[in-house]
């Protein structure tokens, strides 16, 4: 009998699902991938969508206890510090923020502003590690490949994978991002692959697959393995990396990188201020002639 409940919250202008998952005897829950809202165009943040995290948290009278992350997004930003500010818990990411950190410092030049030691979390969590969310454990997979740090969080039967997979009909997460690997995704998604069939699959995003009239982010391991477009039982390690390697090489950046990358390797939080009380992001700019 399952002890926990999942509630989804689908962010249109993102395609981010983000996750509360409530232990329903203790009536604490966690938190999965919040999403900060982010103007491009005028730079401002707002919590809309935080908010309604907090207001199911207090309607429902739940306990906040984990804020989790299962990796640096690239395509939005966390609320985790509002998150916190508002209802206390834990913020905690894949140790192997570090490695995020220590490569994004240094392609945008921040090594005097961002420790690379993960400090700004207040957990790093590795493979077995287990979080107690009541009677209830949080089990930690480390499934990299998308990014190095990139987590799997396992709980009473179900996965949340992050941008590890995707809905059947939609594939699998790009490897091209600095510190992504093809290879290494076709193993984590394996070890996903390996829990029981049963074991329902909740993706952090979706970006509705042609002919699908709905946005969807709920599946199987058995629906995975059967039918997903790009690593099923009928792929193997060598298809699959020629696949993603070649289709990597099409995709355009994500318009938030920067932004998000940015403020999520701080766990959500802002570059320090400024002399003028403003806090600021870089972007690096290049030039390519033809």
């Amino acid at each position: 009998m399952k002890t926990t409940q999942v509630t989804s919250f689908f962010d249109h202008a993102t395609n981010t699902v983000s996750y509360i998952v409530t232990d329903n005897k203790s009536r604490t829950c966690a938190i999965i991938d919040s999403v900060l809202d982010y103007d491009a165009a005028s730079s401002q943040t707002s919590t809309q969508s935080a908010d309604v995290l907090i207001e199911h948290i207090k309607e429902n009278v739940l306990t906040l206890k984990w804020i989790l992350e299962t990796h640096v997004h690239a395509d939005h930003l966390s609320a985790a510090p509002y998150l916190q500010e508002q209802l206390g818990g834990q913020v905690a990411i894949g140790q192997e923020i570090t490695q995020v950190q220590g490569i994004f410092t240094d392609l945008l030049n921040l090594k005097d502003t961002c420790a690379t030691d993960g400090s700004q979390f207040d957990l790093l969590l590795s493979e077995g590690d287990e979080l107690a969310l009541g009677d209830t454990l949080i089990q930690v997979l480390h499934t990299p490949g998308h990014t190095p740090a990139c987590i799997s969080y396992y709980v009473d039967g179900a996965c949340f994978v992050g941008d590890t997979l995707f809905m059947p009909d939609y594939g699998t997460a790009r490897c091209d991002f600095p510190g992504g690997d093809a290879n290494t995704l076709y193993h984590s998604i394996q070890k996903i692959l390996s829990l029981p069939d049963e074991t329902l699959i909740f993706t952090c995003h979706d970006y509705k697959a042609e002919n699908r009239d709905h946005y969807a982010w709920q599946s199987s391991v058995l629906e995975q393995k059967q039918s997903n477009l790009h690593i099923n039982h009928k792929i193997n390690e060598a298809e699959f990396t020629q696949m993603r390697s070649t289709k990597d090489a099409t995709l355009n950046m994500p318009k938030l990188i920067w932004p998000a990358v940015q403020i999520n390797m701080r766990a959500g939080k802002l570059p320090e201020s400024e002399t003028n009380g403003a806090s600021y992001l870089k972007i690096p700019v290049s030039h390519t002639t033809k």
